[in-house]
């Protein structure tokens, strides 16, 4: 009746491989190998990204405590007018 779905048409000079879903694992080693190897690599870049996100934290709260204080006003601007 014709050709199943996937193969209707013939394409030459293109090879293309494929695996079968059931002859692949979806987490191979992914306990064993995964996990440690994360933790590997946060260990060793967490001295490089930590410092400049906490500087930033720092420099933002500081600006933040800035800009509240500078909202107030001041009571010596107003002595004259009592």
């Amino acid at each position: 009746m014709g050709r199943e779905f996937g193969k209707l048409i013939r394409v030459r000079h293109i090879i293309s491989y494929s695996l079968s879903p059931f002859e692949q694992r979806a987490f191979p080693n992914y306990f064993t190998k995964g996990i440690p190897n994360m933790l590997r690599r946060t260990q060793d870049s967490i001295l490089r990204v930590a410092p400049p996100f906490i500087a930033v934290y720092f420099i933002y709260t500081w600006g933040t405590q800035e800009f509240e204080k500078s909202k107030r006003k001041k009571p010596i601007d107003f002595e004259e007018n009592k």
